[in-house]
């Protein structure tokens, strides 16, 4: 850039860079309707084309990672509406648009539908993520409102086999394309709320232009999929496919296979999580197991048995029961007691208890005098008992009654204790216990 005399010069290269970041600042995102001329597409891949009407042409340029979004195939003589940014060409100082999509002009009417109805559902909160019902982790069953025509419940089930074999599908089929297949999609809907024989619905249908979605797209249909109790999941076209009824669904899957995925686990998965569950709980129990026993066996050690400690306690709680009721019974018992002691007391100041207690005394002492008698006169009886068996153990008789006997002999009839004093032929006299006999002397026997 050159300043001569207060006038800037500028090469070509530097007012065409100043005339495309104007362009780019002041048009950076621009929606044009118009028709292609001129298509081209070179190696590259990339599509150059012009839009034209009938006063004027644009130069558009459709690179090829963006044409993988494009719901329609591009020709010569299409009416189409475009989105892109203004750019300029610097090497040929031409202006142009970088296409971003890129739809059919009949499907212009139909996306400008679209968004309003998003503004006016999204205002009444339709899409709030607060009241959108989560779904159930394992389905007793899952119903399938689609076309059973379609590839998408083939899909669909093909994954549901793989991951959950024998999980109960249930499909519904409806139109999903043409004149009142919305309405028919929301009875089918409302029929399922009815039975409540179901516990996930999946709206089914495979890719489309925005033409062959728009039963989708329909007020009724999400009004339906909003008042449903069960939780529905939206599986409709490919990922970059977006409908009315991806914002009200509970939940929204980009494509049928990734529906079935999002509604049904993986049972060998889940066999998996359970023997690893069952196998840490294991684990986890016998740690803690052997933890509180390791913590109860110190605590005993250092505790001694709490089973004994428990006795003990048992033992003084029932000794101190014990205690306590018997320390009540003696306190009531000498209560009763002073209370008789008045009442004794009351009744011995008269006198008719005065003359009892004489006549008791009288009575008494005749007692005694009897029993002392009768005690003098046992212990005389007592004494002359004594005195008798005295006599008795001393009386010969007595010898005679043990066995022995006495032998007389001699003129004067005396006792015999010495076998010298007799001779042989002697005549001599046996006395016994009971009787006696007379005897004459055969034979003697001397000792000492």
């Amino acid at each position: 850039m050159l300043t001569t005399h207060s006038v800037t010069i500028q090469s070509v290269s530097e007012l065409t860079r100043s005339i495309r970041g104007l362009l780019e600042t002041q048009f950076s995102f621009v929606t044009v309707t118009g028709e292609i001329s001129n298509l081209r597409k070179p190696h590259s891949g990339h599509l150059y084309f012009t839009l034209r009407d009938q006063d004027a042409q644009l130069r558009a340029v459709l690179f090829k990672q963006q044409q993988r979004y494009l719901d329609i195939r591009p020709e010569n003589g299409q009416q189409v509406i475009c989105r892109g940014r203004v750019s300029v060409y610097e090497p040929r100082g031409e202006y142009q648009l970088l296409i971003d999509s890129m739809e059919a002009q009949g499907e212009g009417q139909l996306q400008i539908a679209f968004e309003q109805l998003k503004i006016a559902l999204e205002s009444e909160g339709l899409f709030e993520q607060s009241v959108k019902k989560p779904l159930p982790f394992l389905p007793d069953k899952v119903s399938l409102i689609t076309s059973p025509q379609g590839a998408a419940v083939h899909d669909f089930l093909r994954m549901a086999e793989n991951r959950y074999p024998g999980l109960p599908i249930e499909i519904i089929p409806v139109r999903v394309q043409g004149e009142g297949a919305g309405a028919e999609i929301g009875k089918a809907l409302a029929f399922l709320n009815q039975q409540r024989a179901t516990d996930v619905i999946v709206l089914c249908r495979g890719g489309g232009s925005l033409e062959d979605l728009w039963a989708f797209n329909e007020e009724g249909l999400a009004r339906a999929i909003y008042a449903s109790k069960i939780p529905v999941v939206s599986a409709i076209g490919h990922e970059i496919d977006f409908t009315i009824s991806d914002f009200v669904a509970d939940y929204r899957a980009a494509t049928p296979s990734a529906a079935a995925e999002a509604v049904i686990p993986d049972k060998k998965a889940l066999q998996q999580r359970i023997r690893r569950a069952e196998y840490n709980l294991s684990s986890n129990l016998t740690r803690i197991t052997d933890r509180y026993r390791f913590r109860v066996d110190t605590r005993k050690r250092m505790l001694g048995d709490p089973s004994l400690l428990l006795a003990n306690f048992d033992w003084k709680l029932r000794n101190i029961s014990s205690n306590l009721t018997f320390s009540l019974e003696t306190q009531l018992h000498n209560r009763r007691r002073i209370l008789h002691g008045y009442e004794n007391s009351l009744r011995e100041a008269g006198p008719g208890r005065i003359l009892k207690l004489k006549e008791r005394k009288i009575d008494e002492l005749a007692r005694l005098s009897r029993l002392f008698i009768n005690r003098r006169i046992d212990k005389e009886r007592d004494r002359l008992g004594k005195a008798a068996a005295l006599l008795d153990m001393v009386s010969p008789l007595a010898v005679l009654g043990r066995g022995y006997s006495i032998t007389l002999g001699g003129t004067e009839r005396k006792a015999i204790r010495d076998s010298h004093k007799l001779a042989v032929g002697e005549e001599v006299e046996v006395i016994l216990e009971r009787g006696g006999f007379e005897a004459e002397i055969t034979k003697l026997k001397h000792r000492g």
